[in-house]
């Protein structure tokens, strides 16, 4: 159990946590959906209730460089864990650059795999150097591996981005890596870009949302089903030109073939590596290759024998998958799990594009429940976001205001996903339509927060919203198209986020302390102290000042 703390007995009402997923804090109001929304309750909350700035990207957040935007999977982490942990992307690069991971027992099972079958590595994932889900430096490395390890060819299955990088960049990173792979083939070994698709049309779908997504990678990657082009970059321009404004992430599969024949169909024998280090969108694909006959969410046509690995484990409850190449961090003493050791009963919800975020994400990358922990899970719309972008705030918050009123939950957190999910399409307006959904909700939420005697911490894991164009480094004014119009930023942003403590029970006795370098980990320690327990010892430290009175 967490001990009481020394000085203050705490509320006596509930602590809530409201995450605004994407609402970062910009250097300019150019170009930000967040500055251009009508925000009332917002706007008052933060001129009349404590506020400070949060570091929530970068090393903040256990990214390699502060060059590196937060997102949503590393923010929930250090928020429910109340600590730094170093995430996946400087895991691997760390056991790239030490040679770790060719050394580990997945690789060389791997290698062996394909050397038993037909000397082929087939490589799934997001091409791009975003840094949130993948990286493409770790591609180069794994293809020249598997070169020096003498397989025979090398099958990579591209899954374009657009999302966390900018939206139309696909050709910056696939011709220069065509021009790679050209070059080993010149140099005789077999590389190839066999298939690839828009990650928000093929492939990489999350908490069971869209199966559809799944299975149109299936066909595309395992089965070689799919329109036919002569290279990656050609299927690019050709999907373009007959789309025109479509972006990378909404790009539809295509198939790489010769002579009418599909170039790296996936079959018995081969191996595979997942390469995505996040594992919020690789755990679906990954039971698809590794689940038996009791697989239900899409007929797979044919269930080649592969020698199948993550570049992470992406699910420690569920093991998924048994292979993988790069230990995850190990988050251990999570707020989730302390509270739960103290007898605190505790509600999460958020709708299915972010359930995963207040639950496995907060809880360690743990998929079940803690004692004492309720989740309620709201069913999200299987549309473009942009064209409903009040998505389920109104849901979320009808289900937190019934949770608050029973009286069950002394500890309760949510997350409202529209500010990032809405600010990936790259749509200026339906970004500020999200953002006032955000803020209409908390007219609701906060008054039910009252009425319970309770207080609210209210922050963001990362932002998006913020900055919706590009922006000259120079100028900080939107970048242009050759057409005049304005460049979208669809990525995470690298800026500040809020925290803001809304407080009508105590008095004026708590406030909150801007200390030095604050992030996203010092929310854990400040909750406990809102409930009268001190920290954690491996937590980082509070940021709740409270008056002698208090």
């Amino acid at each position: 159990m967490l001990n009481k703390h020394p000085t203050f007995s705490g509320i006596a009402g509930p602590v809530v946590i409201v995450i605004m997923d994407g609402y970062g804090l910009p250097k300019t109001e150019v170009g930000s959906a967040i500055a251009a929304a009508r925000k009332p309750t917002l706007d008052a909350l933060f001129a009349n209730y404590p506020t400070i700035r949060l570091r929530a990207h970068g090393t903040a957040v256990g990214m390699p460089s502060d060059d590196d935007m937060g997102n949503s999977e590393v923010g929930h982490n250090a928020i429910g864990a109340g600590q730094v942990y170093a995430q996946g992307a400087a895991l691997v690069a760390e056991a790239i650059a030490s040679g770790a991971i060719w050394r580990g027992q997945a690789w060389q099972q791997v290698v062996a795999g394909a050397q038993a079958g037909r000397g082929v590595l087939h490589l799934i994932g997001l091409f791009s150097d975003g840094n949130v889900h993948s990286h493409i430096d770790h591609l180069k490395a794994l293809v020249l591996r598997a070169r020096d390890e003498g397989l025979r060819a090398v099958r990579i299955h591209a899954l374009l981005d657009g999302r966390d990088v900018p939206e139309t960049s696909a050709l910056l990173y696939l011709e220069p890596f065509e021009a790679f792979l050209e070059a080993l083939r010149a140099g005789g070994f077999d590389a190839q870009i066999a298939s690839g698709g828009g990650r928000q049309v093929i492939t990489m779908d999350r908490y069971d949302a869209n199966w559809k997504m799944v299975e149109l990678g299936w066909h595309t990657h395992v089965l070689g089903r799919g329109e036919q082009f002569a290279s990656a970059s050609a299927a690019v321009r050709a999907l373009r030109a007959r789309a025109p404004g479509t972006i990378d992430q909404d790009l539809p599969p295509f198939v790489i073939a010769c002579d009418g024949a599909p170039v790296g169909t996936i079959e018995d024998g081969d191996a595979v590596v997942f390469f995505n280090f996040r594992g919020d969108r690789a755990i679906e694909i990954t039971r698809a290759f590794e689940e038996g006959d009791e697989f239900d969410k899409f007929d797979r046509v044919r269930r080649p024998r592969v020698t199948y690995a993550g570049m992470l484990q992406y699910d420690g409850d569920l093991k998924l998958p048994k292979r993988f190449l790069v230990d995850p961090p190990a988050i251990r003493d999570t707020m989730g799990e302390w509270f739960s050791r103290s007898g605190i009963t505790q509600f999460a919800c958020s709708e299915t594009q972010k359930f995963g975020h207040v639950t496995y994400f907060w809880n360690g990358n743990r998929s079940g429940k803690f004692a004492g922990e309720t989740w309620q899970e709201v069913p999200s719309d299987i549309v473009p976001f942009e064209q409903r972008p009040w998505m389920k705030a109104a849901e979320i918050t009808d289900a937190m205001i019934a949770a608050i009123g029973s009286g069950q939950y002394k500890v309760l957190r949510c997350n409202y996903a529209n500010g990032d999910m809405v600010g990936h399409s790259g749509h200026f307006r339906a970004a500020t339509m999200a953002i006032e959904a955000v803020d209409l909700a908390l007219s609701r939420l906060l008054p039910a927060i009252d009425a319970a005697g309770g207080v609210a911490l209210i922050t963001a894991d990362h932002g998006n919203a913020d900055e919706m164009f590009e922006l000259d480094k120079k100028t900080l004014q939107p970048a242009l198209n050759p057409d005049g119009s304005y460049k979208a930023k669809t990525s995470h942003t690298l800026n500040p986020v809020p925290l803001a403590l809304y407080d009508n029970v105590s008095g004026g006795k708590l406030g909150l302390k801007p200390l030095e370098g604050a992030g996203l980990s010092n929310i854990a320690a400040t909750v406990a102290n809102l409930i009268g327990l001190d920290k954690h010892p491996a937590w980082d430290d509070s940021l709740l000042s409270i008056s002698p009175a208090g």
